[in-house]
């Protein structure tokens, strides 16, 4: 099985409060450093952590090998969901809560992980990212809780495709309560006005 680095995490906060808990997860070829910038515009009240990828993919990391673009190997996919699972279990107290974000194949852990451990994410983030094509013994579960999730990502995206995103269209809202917002214009990143969106999105679900 594949395992996550005991040191490719960057904390804010004390990993071991029960602060609520927002795991930050990098796209294809980045790094746990990727997505720090977000953090000063999320809100104060969340600690975060961002983790590495395992696999090493040209100057940085990746989370599955893109074999068919948009259609990530379900084994693979798995065993990296399952990676993160071990180092949360490991690393962050069962009683603390956690949410996610992920951009870009970081957000296809992010749909992953709710569908491998539903009831262990009060809500998910998925920044220019998408969903397996595949079934997912959680997914009935997860149907059920139906946790809160922000779907963000931009109408001029060069690197995933029209047919992977509507796909996820289709699926999120069948499987969570989903916020899914198109930004005009915007290709393969993340923008102010997401990221206030975002933080809005965040600030509404934090537990208590």
């Amino acid at each position: 099985m594949t395992t996550l680095s005991a040191d490719a995490a960057i904390w804010s906060g004390d990993p071991r409060s029960e602060t609520p808990l927002l795991l930050l997860m990098h796209g294809y070829g980045s790094h746990e450093s990727d997505l720090l910038g977000l953090t000063p515009h999320l809100p104060a009240e969340l600690a975060t952590v961002s983790v590495r990828a395992p696999l090493p993919a040209g100057m940085g990391y990746a989370w599955v090998p893109i074999a068919d673009p948009g259609r990530p190997d379900p084994a693979a996919t798995q065993d990296a969901a399952d990676a993160i699972l071990a180092w949360l279990d490991d690393a962050v107290p069962a009683s603390t809560p956690v949410a996610l974000l992920g951009f870009s194949q970081g957000g296809l852990m992010v749909t992953h992980l709710l569908r491998s451990r539903p009831e262990r994410f009060f809500a998910g983030v998925v920044l220019s990212g998408f969903t397996a094509d595949d079934v997912v013994a959680g997914d009935d579960a997860l149907a059920a809780i139906a946790p809160p999730v922000f779907f963000g990502r931009g109408d001029r995206d060069q690197i995933i495709s029209e047919a992977t995103f509507a796909r996820t269209s289709d699926w999120l809202p069948r499987h969570t309560t989903t916020t899914e917002v198109v930004y005009p214009g915007l290709g393969h990143g993340i923008t102010s006005e997401e990221i206030e969106d975002v933080a809005a999105f965040l600030r509404a679900h934090l537990p208590g």
